[in-house]
């Protein structure tokens, strides 16, 4: 006849009993450790496997073993699973790393049409001509490239874009910049102070930050818009067909001092069109006022055509500071163009182009009723 289980007794220190509390409580740690650090905390309070079972809800043997693994490798190792054998690995390391490397590749370079690998072209080209070095690939198939690659976080078939610098001037010209904002920063708080002493302001000074906004899509439904019904339509509907009847570009300046907006709507913007805008700016301010203008590189900006309608002006009535290659974020009015296209010209729908050039600058009009001052606050403490 077999004898009674005689009970054990499994050390734990103060610091182990209080690391299995926490886990016996945790909502965060796997089950299969929560559990195990209740069998072993309730069997310090009645080592018997029986009763722990019963309170638990599993089987005595379960307890058991959870026992027996904390004698031999201590409380908390007990939490855990024991590693198994499981089956060796047919793919070996060396064959893993030839698929990484080959991955790190384009697959044009080994004389695909494709530019990048998609993982069943990887697992293709790996089964047709890994298998001589590497014969565990001959069987290779898509779902363990996947693994592989995504052990070593490889993405092949991904592009993540930047942006490589090919100003040599670029701090240069971007502490430029942020010397315009420093200076349309101190104006504004000398034109606060003239107001507040009741004092003659200096020489008139404005800012203006100008850009292009080239390819306004003027596209007309092919048949009318639905309404939103409550209850049932949501939204409005909109037919998928449209006709094109071309494109315009915004020519656009904003005042950094006032929030005035000068635009014009031209059908292109070439160096005509940007001394057409000079012009507007001309006319808009006393001819004692030194216009200052922040703008990009575009060619009609500094093409033989507009310096010589430059040439022509008074001295120092306009000035142009220019912002670095690949720098257009530097200029204020981008942020207006990013707000206006998503307010004005989202889903826009117009029977011509002159109705676009119309409903645009309507919009500016709009704007200009209610103006927002701009300002630029980044790394503006660093500009001299």
């Amino acid at each position: 006849m077999a004898g009674w289980r005689q009970a054990v007794e499994v050390a734990m220190t103060d610091e182990d009993v209080a690391r299995l509390m926490a886990i016996s409580r945790s909502r965060t740690e796997p089950a299969s450790r929560v559990e195990r650090a209740q069998m072993l905390l309730a069997y310090r309070e009645k080592p018997s496997f029986f009763a722990v079972g019963q309170r638990l809800g599993v089987h005595h043997q379960t307890v058991q073993r959870c026992i027996e693994r904390a004698l031999a490798y201590g409380p908390l190792m007990a939490l855990d699973d024991r590693p198994r054998p499981g089956k060796e690995p047919t793919i070996t390391p060396e064959a893993k790393a030839w698929l990484v490397s080959l991955a790190c590749r384009k697959a044009k370079e080994l004389g695909y049409p494709h530019e990048l690998w998609t993982t069943r072209l990887l697992a293709r080209h790996a089964r047709e001509h890994g298998a001589a070095g590497h014969e565990c690939l001959a069987n290779l198939v898509q779902g363990t490239v996947c693994k592989i690659l995504g052990q070593e976080e490889i993405k092949p078939h991904k592009v993540r874009y930047y942006l490589e610098r090919r100003d040599a001037e670029f701090e240069q010209k971007m502490a430029e910049v942020l010397c315009v904002y420093r200076e349309v920063q101190m104006l504004k708080k000398a034109a606060a102070k003239a107001k507040k002493k009741a004092k003659k302001p200096g020489k008139p000074v404005t800012i203006v930050s100008y850009d292009e906004k080239p390819g306004i899509q003027a596209i007309a439904t092919t048949a009318p818009d639905l309404p939103p019904v409550p209850g049932t339509y949501a939204t409005f509907a909109r037919d998928y067909e449209y006709k094109r009847h071309g494109t315009l570009s915004l020519l656009a300046g904003i005042d950094l001092l006032t929030g005035k907006v000068h635009a014009l709507v031209k059908e292109r913007h070439r160096s005509r069109e940007f001394i057409e805008f000079l012009k507007l700016l001309d006319a808009a301010y006393p001819a004692s006022t030194a216009i200052k203008l922040l703008l990009d590189n575009h060619s009609a900006h500094i093409s033989r055509e507009t310096q010589a309608w430059l040439a022509a002006q008074p001295a120092g009535r306009f000035e142009f500071t220019f912002t670095p290659k690949h720098g257009s974020w530097l200029n204020l009015i981008e942020g207006f163009f990013s707000k206006f296209a998503r307010s004005v010209l989202r889903h826009i729908r117009v029977a011509s182009k002159q109705e676009l050039k119309e409903r645009i600058m309507a919009g500016i009009e709009d704007v200009n009723r209610y103006p927002v001052i701009h300002t630029w606050s980044y790394k503006l403490a660093e500009a001299a």
